[in-house]
């Protein structure tokens, strides 16, 4: 979802699967370049990256591709034993948060961006996702839009639930974001960044544009703290160690006992 644009997301992810490279083989699929979206038969799992500019827009074509993609994994696991397992970071996120009509998709006033807490709601604290990560947790956040304004009648009759929240801003007036979904055992979607690590997030803030942009909007003393925080093991180090290996580790045991014969 990338859309061409020089990204450390694939980079990060790319290191994540080859923990599981006893388990796992993959294959990656350019959905906005080329219009490539994978034949679901073929696939038990799925990782939909972020991506630059607006979810709202799309050619006609790659984007109708998607939400058709969205809706071949959802219509395969109402009737199916072996499911398929999904998870959406950022971009593709907001474009599922979308096709489902959970809530509204709109700019924000100002970028968000750096090392952030996630806070976990009530359904969240029992989420098996978040499993070993605290409450708040930290990841990186970056995004120039947002979803709010949940339709709790839709969440409720397609199961959904709403399973974290932005950082807690007491001098703003402004609502928080939505930042993680369970839209149904095997569809978990977020709207930080599990996959981003130390050494992804230093290249993008040594980055003299970035550095120039963020001490204009933020101050030297936020951009300094950015950088304190890549150091720190219980941030983004832990969320990069333990989200995604969640979701994969999980999603194959639930494969596997698909598998099993079943005893009688």
């Amino acid at each position: 979802m990338y859309n061409g644009e020089p990204n450390q997301g694939m980079r990060c992810i790319h290191d994540i699967l080859e923990r599981f490279s006893d388990q796992i083989s993959f294959r990656e699929f350019d959905v906005r370049g080329k219009g490539e979206l994978p034949d679901i038969r073929e696939f038990d799992l799925f990782i939909s990256t972020g991506g630059p500019g607006n979810p709202l827009e799309g050619d006609g074509n790659w984007d109708l591709k998607y939400y058709d993609f969205l809706d071949q994994v959802w219509i395969w696991n109402q009737n199916h034993s072996r499911k398929k397992h999904l998870l959406l970071i950022c971009h593709s996120f907001q474009m599922a948060c979308k096709h489902f009509g959970l809530g509204d998709i709109t700019p924000r006033k100002s970028q968000s961006f750096g090392v952030m807490t996630v806070h976990k709601t009530p359904e969240g604290l029992f989420d098996p996702i978040f499993q070993n990560l605290s409450n708040p947790f930290w990841a990186v956040d970056s995004r120039d839009y947002q979803v709010v304004q949940p339709d709790h009648r839709k969440f409720k009759t397609l199961g959904a639930k709403i399973i974290a929240l932005e950082k807690i801003r007491n001098h703003v007036e402004y609502e928080r974001a939505i930042m993680g979904v369970r839209f149904s055992d095997e569809i978990v979607g977020t709207q930080f960044h599990p996959e981003a690590d130390p050494i992804s997030f230093l290249e993008h803030l040594k980055k003299p544009m970035v550095k120039e942009k963020i001490i204009e909007l933020k101050g030297k003393a936020k951009y300094r703290t950015m950088l304190e925080n890549l150091v720190d093991e219980d941030k983004i180090y832990r969320t990069n160690e333990t989200f995604i290996p969640n979701f994969l580790s999980q999603a194959l045991q639930k494969i596997k006992l698909s598998q099993s014969p079943t005893l009688i």
